[in-house]
């Protein structure tokens, strides 16, 4: 499956520890990112991610299209939602998209770890279908 993971600035730290912790399940999927996210990803839990441009570069865009053309099967979204800065990725063009697609979305780590290892458990297969 492909995930697309992105982390405003206060949450690349928490986006590490996630794909630390989950790289047995990361592993066995085609991971992209924004360029910063990515890189930091790469860097640190030793996964093979598919980098864009840095988010407020048009990489959320570039994701944006993959998920408007179904090519994307779940989205990781570690936001801020208390100091977002202006340059940093907005969130709700990726939620609407996700939205209209019905591609699963997390918006902080609880709900992340909950679709990874639904994921693991084979429970978002009928993403396959589509």
């Amino acid at each position: 499956m492909n995930i697309a993971l992105i982390a405003h600035d206060n949450k690349k730290k928490l986006m590490e520890n996630l794909c630390i912790a989950y790289r047995h399940i990361l592993l066995r999927h085609n991971l992209f990112a924004t360029g910063g996210t990515g890189r930091l990803v790469e860097e640190t839990a030793n996964l093979n991610v598919h980098k864009y441009l840095a988010g407020h570069l048009g990489g959320e865009q570039q994701l944006g299209a993959q998920v408007a053309d179904n090519d994307i099967d779940l989205v990781i979204f570690l936001r801020d939602p208390v100091a977002p800065k202006s340059y940093e990725p907005d969130i709700n063009s990726i939620l609407r998209l996700c939205d209209v697609h019905n591609i699963p979305l997390a918006s902080n780590l609880a709900t992340a770890e909950i679709l990874l290892l639904a994921l693991d458990r084979g429970d978002l297969d009928w993403r396959n279908m589509i």
